[in-house]
Order: structure tokens, then sequence, then C-alpha cells
């Protein structure tokens, strides 16, 4: 089973994603978008900057944690991970969105 994204509406209404790998463990979480359009422009801005390491920024949070978050071309932040126990996890973390986020399915929660 391959990586999907699952596109939602926040309770103020925004769009919304999540890359979830296979095992439906969420690896990336966008920004809202005040548009559907918008949400599916970052779906793809996603799966065309996914495989380049130069657009993932390593951080660690206040509590030391570490996570990362993906960048486009314009350096707009355009997803962010959970926070992780360990640099490893994260690094498996990126890995997982590098190899998932080019072929992932697209599941729209948006319509009923």
């Amino acid at each position: 089973m391959a990586g999907k994204f699952v596109l939602t509406r926040s309770s103020d209404g925004q769009y919304m994603f999540n890359l979830k790998a296979a095992n439906g463990q969420t690896i990336l979480t966008s920004e809202r978008y005040q548009s559907k359009d918008g949400a599916l422009g970052g779906i793809e801005s996603v799966r065309k900057n996914a495989g380049l390491d130069e657009r993932y920024e390593r951080r660690t949070a206040s509590n030391g944690e570490p996570y990362f978050v993906l960048k486009a071309a314009n350096h707009q932040e355009i997803g962010r991970s959970e926070m992780y126990s360990s640099q490893t996890a994260m690094e498996n973390g990126i890995a997982s969105v590098k190899k998932n986020a080019p072929e992932a399915t697209l599941e729209d929660h948006t319509t009923s």
C-alpha cells in the first residue's frame, strides 16, 4: 500500500492536508489554505519538492525534540513533521516523505 494525502477542512473552514505513510501514520502536515485549489497546489508542491534533500530544514523544538519543515523552491513552508524522539527517527521521517509523497494518492474528505 502506498502513502496518501488526506485533504480535510479545519474547524475554521480552511483546507489542509496530511501526508500519511502506508502504515497510516501522519508524516507531514500542511499549513492551512483559504481555498481547496490552494491546498491542492500545496500537495503538488510536496510531490515536486519531497525528493530534494535541500528542501528539508531540520529543526529542534524548545523542548529539545527534533522535527523538520519541507519548503518549496521559494523558501515558503509547505509542511512540517510531528516531533520526534531522536535525530535518527526524524531522518527516518524525512526518508518516508521522500518515498511516499511522489506517488501518494489523494483522499478528499472535503466533499459530502
